[in-house]
């Protein structure tokens, strides 16, 4: 029989073999788009919550799904920034699943936040004389609580059904640790672990068929034409973007081919990558209020309007 290496409560992450000599210029690149996340998601939240025009239900759950973002990106690039620096690529078992727990809590807030943003933009456009009766600050409150609440909660069941699991290895072929990499190192029954895995997917698969059908009725019912576009086609780029990051890292997770290593990892950090950094951007280019804020932000020539207009 195999046997339980669990007390050794540290991980190899081995997807850092096929990086050899070129981990500088990876560290290089790390940072820089660690730093790049950082600031426009920053400044997103900033102009925000400083800005009182800003202080609607559409911002703020716009500003929710960025510090999600940061979340998310943190929990991925300061180990990985550690281990490019390193030659051990070691993660404790206590740090391996605090990088877990983070990236999946930003993994689960990014798909609710994106279905609560799509009840606001339905009761937006097909309800806009009811909207801030249904749409008070003590509904808003109560939303972003309920998308914590609930991201945290899948997030803590599925570290604890980990937990449980006897590890008869402690290699891990990523360059980060993961949900279904720490199972498959398991030499017990995983069979609770993949049917948890398979109840989360068909919980997010519907939130994905509930934004999309709701966008289709906006479609048809939507008066209003140009508002449709510069309100909730971010929201729909969004929430493209992060499904397809998320469909790969599945896919290749569960799926992968061995003989590509170094691409699987590139695909499987896809999903910590690219929206924590695309999510602004369009946000920022897309809506008017905030492209005018931020031209307001960077006037050097009367920066006070920023803070107090």
């Amino acid at each position: 029989p195999a046997k339980n290496v669990s007390s050794h409560q540290q991980f190899i992450l081995n997807g850092f073999e096929e990086l050899g000599e070129l981990r500088p210029i990876y560290f290089a690149l790390a940072l820089t788009s660690y730093l790049f996340t950082i600031l426009v998601n920053l400044t997103l939240i900033l102009i925000v919550c400083l800005d009182k025009a800003l202080h609607q239900p559409m911002y703020v759950f716009m500003c929710n799904l960025c510090v999600s973002g940061v979340c998310g990106a943190s929990s991925f690039y300061l180990q990985l920034l550690l281990d490019l620096l390193d030659d051990a690529h070691i993660i404790s078992y206590a740090g391996c699943f605090v990088q877990m727990f983070f990236m999946y809590a930003y993994i689960f807030c990014q798909f609710t936040s994106l279905t609560v943003m799509a009840y606001d933009r339905y009761l937006a456009i097909c309800q806009p004389l009811r909207y801030w009766a249904l749409m008070t600050v003590q509904k808003v409150a109560l939303l972003l609580l309920l998308i914590w609440f609930l991201s945290l909660l899948e997030t803590a069941v599925g570290c604890i059904l980990i937990t449980r699991l006897p590890l008869c290895s402690h290699i891990i072929d990523r360059i980060f640790c993961t949900n279904w990499e720490v199972v498959k190192l398991s030499c017990s029954d995983t069979t609770a672990n993949s049917l948890y895995g398979i109840v989360l997917m068909f919980l997010h698969c519907l939130q994905i068929v509930v934004i999309i059908v709701s966008y289709v009725h906006l479609i048809r019912s939507a008066t209003d034409r140009k508002k449709f576009v510069q309100t909730c086609m971010p929201h729909l780029f969004s929430l493209l973007v992060f499904t397809v990051s998320v469909f790969f890292d599945t896919l290749y997770s569960r799926y992968g081919i061995n003989s590509m290593p170094a691409l699987q990892n590139v695909l499987a950090a896809e999903f910590l990558v690219v929206p924590p950094i695309v999510n602004p951007i369009i946000y920022g280019m897309n809506l008017q209020q905030i492209r005018t804020r931020i031209r307001i932000w960077f006037n050097l020539e009367n920066p006070q309007r920023a803070f107090f207009k």
